[in-house]
């Protein structure tokens, strides 16, 4: 059975990065822009610097105050494919 990824620890760095930490221990930083090549109502606040880093985790997902959030599965994987995760040498709980 997979196991279940959670977002423990995320912090807005440099415009539309994020440095993320999971549940399974692996970490890194991921730059988001890729968000902004779509539109649509709950994207447009995300536009603004200050509003993309209110940044906080509801349930492990990455979640703004307008309500839109991001499956901590699909950023692990985005990240993942990217080479932008590193694992470390004990998993966090």
């Amino acid at each position: 059975m997979p196991m279940l990824i959670k977002i423990r620890e995320v912090r807005p760095i440099d415009g539309r990065k994020l440095a993320i930490r999971f549940s399974d221990g692996s970490s890194g930083v991921h730059d988001l822009s890729w968000l902004f090549e779509k539109s649509g109502p709950m994207l447009e606040p995300l536009r603004a610097p200050e509003f993309f880093a209110r940044v906080f985790l509801e349930n492990g997902a990455l979640t703004w105050p307008n309500g839109f959030d991001l499956s901590p599965w699909n950023i692990q994987e985005r990240m993942r494919e990217a080479g932008e995760l590193k694992t470390d040498s004990v998993a966090a709980e």
